[in-house]
């Protein structure tokens, strides 16, 4: 490596370095709030705590009741999570397998949902759940997801198996493997990149989401984004406690984000540049 190369390593490495401080700036701003009384907080933001207030955390703990708010979040989060995971697995590997003009057709039925903003079918969405009976418990909410979730689960999983050799079903076929077999056993461990991207990008979805949740369960506090919601006012908000009820929430998708970090761009790349 020639000294001008160095040079310019290091120079991307400095620009880098400061887009990084530039993006975790804010949340850092966050959580030094955390520790302070309201008062400051309006006074000063950016400064460190003058008086370092605890109770804050256990204030928001207590008002939210977060354990059970928490199970209720993750029970969602999982449930909603698998079935994407199940029906776009499924789907993705049977329309990407079948080479029909009606296959498809049916594949770009089941992805023409991305290029849809929520926006756009929020009100038909809601008169449907409320004709089928999925307003007010989480429950309906988890089916909801399943339908906004199976689109981009198909769109990946159905370019990712492209890249699985058809030899590995027709040894399986051979040996008297059945097809629900082949498929759980053979061809979903082979999957595991795309469905591990799948887990995480809905996961990071469903966890933070806020709209869907208020319209669904009709101002329910029963996630704990709706319960965060609670300390910002219409003329007064409770910053402490609301920028503490942020970081409760948002810390434990950000932990599973930093851990299942490096299957996403695994899974999206083994995705996209196959078939």
């Amino acid at each position: 490596m020639t000294r001008a190369d160095k040079r310019n390593m290091i120079a991307i490495e400095v620009i880098l370095l400061l887009l990084a401080i530039a993006f975790l700036y804010p949340f850092f701003l966050v959580i030094i709030n955390t520790f302070k009384g309201y008062a400051e907080i309006v006074t000063d933001v950016v400064s460190w705590p003058k008086h370092w207030v605890l109770g804050n955390y256990t204030q928001v703990w207590n008002s939210m009741n977060y354990p059970k708010l928490f199970a209720n979040t993750f029970v969602l989060t999982f449930a909603s999570v698998a079935g994407i995971v199940l029906f776009g697995a499924m789907a993705g590997y049977k329309l990407s397998r079948t080479k029909t003009k009606l296959s498809a057709f049916l594949f770009f039925l089941a992805i023409a949902p991305m290029m849809l903003p929520f926006q756009s079918f929020m009100v038909t969405l809601t008169k449907l759940a409320k004709d089928l009976h999925l307003i007010n418990h989480l429950s309906g909410l988890t089916f909801i997801y399943w339908g906004l979730g199976a689109p981009m689960a198909v769109f990946l999983i159905h370019g990712f198996v492209k890249s699985i050799p058809m030899e590995l079903e027709e040894c399986a076929y051979i040996d008297g493997c059945s097809p629900y077999r082949l498929f759980f056993s053979i061809i979903m461990p082979v999957m595991m990149p795309v469905i591990s991207t799948v887990i995480i990008l809905n996961v990071m979805w469903i966890w933070n989401d806020f709209l869907l949740p208020l319209i669904m369960l009709n101002g329910q506090e029963a996630t704990l984004q709706l319960a965060a919601y609670k300390f910002f006012g219409q003329y007064k908000s409770e910053w402490n406690f609301a920028l503490t009820a942020v970081v409760l929430v948002t810390l434990p998708p950000i932990l599973f984000f930093l851990f299942m970090q490096r299957y996403i761009i695994e899974g999206m790349v083994s995705g996209a540049v196959k078939g």
